[in-house]
């Protein structure tokens, strides 16, 4: 294992019930000003809004509202919600919603307090800020963990590029099952298959000796495959989807990547072709790792075959590539059950797309088994077709 510092900034309040029990106690230590941000008003629709406003009022907060955040958050959304920050000096930030509506308040918090411009600062000079306006999380769709750490996916639509920023990190975040029975169930499906895709890129990621962090990623990968098979016969299973929130903080909030380098070359690849399409995430990744791992198992055999034993269950094959490529299908296979798509033309996504742009600006990494190349990307991306 590798040296590391850990530490989580963030405070939990797991469980049904708990913005009405603790929200007041803890909005009454911030500013009297709070940016209210939400995404396109289905939490007007489930009554969370009415919840956390008739709180907020109640312990006497001015309310600003910035709604409208999209899906994959963009970098003039990002400008937009830094100016109302600014224009209303706002001293707190309650990112309600889910992964996206959170990745873009951590860069509103941060971007609010530079002059410069954050894109550039981060991408172009290795400038990262240190000043925030405080934040907090009320999580309502659950999948990309963004609640407890510090980094944010964004799209920036002059450039075409889709790629990660670091904010501020949410000082507190409402965890609540309940809150995810009004998401729609494909939404939390492509959710715990992102959550899914998180413990993977770690776990295929260096060094591949056996340690506890990946003792325990295998716990969560498991996991989220029972919780997910529990949904798809009981949809408002509160266990199961408890388990699958839970998860998704685990996923991403460095626990299992301690000692670790990750890869992420599956999000990399999603990422670029989002920043082109503007597709689902979820769905995005279901779609590719197959692929990418068809590509790469020979290459890390031994772990690929531990994954294929420990997380699928399938029983040695006597050989390692054999074994390996047994567990790949078996996460092929698992993506068909579940009802998320096996290829872009199911996303929707035109054959006509540039794939070849996709490809050449994709981030390659080195953290797994092999550096991909960006003509084998190129031709990962055809096969998804």
């Amino acid at each position: 294992m590798n040296n590391f510092i850990y530490e989580n900034a963030t405070k939990v309040y797991f469980g049904k019930g708990g913005v009405k029990e603790y929200l007041a106690s803890l909005m009454k230590k911030t500013g009297k000003t709070v940016m209210l941000a939400y995404g396109g008003g289905s939490v007007k629709k489930n009554g969370i809004y009415d919840e956390v406003t008739a709180i907020l009022t109640t312990v006497g907060k001015t309310i600003v509202e910035f709604s409208g955040i999209m899906s994959n958050p963009t970098y003039a959304k990002v400008q937009e919600g830094a100016r109302l920050a600014r224009e209303n000096s706002v001293d707190f930030i309650l990112a309600v919603g889910g992964g996206s509506v959170i990745d873009c308040c951590k860069i509103v918090s941060a971007q609010a307090k530079l002059s410069g411009d954050i894109w550039e600062l981060e991408n172009e000079k290795k400038i990262y800020p240190a000043d925030f306006i405080p934040m907090g999380a009320i999580v309502t769709a659950s999948g990309t963990g963004s609640e407890m750490n510090a980094g944010a996916v964004i799209t920036h639509e002059e450039k075409r590029i889709k790629g990660a920023l670091f904010g501020a990190q949410a000082r507190f975040a409402f965890l609540d099952p309940a809150y995810t029975m009004s998401v729609p169930f494909k939404q939390v499906l492509s959710g715990a298959f992102d959550t899914l895709s998180h413990a993977m890129e770690t776990y295929f990621g260096k060094p591949d000796a056996n340690n506890l962090s990946d003792d325990i990623n295998e716990a969560v990968m498991r996991s989220v495959i029972r919780s997910i098979r529990v949904l798809l016969n009981d949809r408002e299973n509160y266990e199961a989807r408890s388990e699958l929130m839970w998860a998704s903080s685990m996923a991403e909030n460095g626990i299992l990547k301690i000692g670790k380098i990750t890869d992420f070359q599956a999000h990399q690849i999603e990422h670029q072709l989002g920043a082109y399409t503007d597709c689902n995430h979820g769905a995005g990744l279901a779609v590719i790792h197959p692929v990418l791992y068809r590509h790469i198992y020979r290459d890390g055999a031994e772990r690929f075959a531990r994954f294929a034993k420990n997380v699928w269950g399938i029983d040695d094959r006597g050989d390692d590539e054999e074994t390996a490529l047994a567990g790949v299908e078996a996460l092929a296979d698992f993506v068909k059950e579940i009802g998320l798509p096996t290829s872009f033309s199911q996303m929707g996504i035109s054959a006509d797309t540039d794939l070849r742009a996709v490809a050449d600006s994709t981030n390659v990494t080195a953290g797994c088994c092999k550096r991909l190349t960006h003509d084998e990307i190129y031709e990962i991306l055809k096969e998804c077709i």
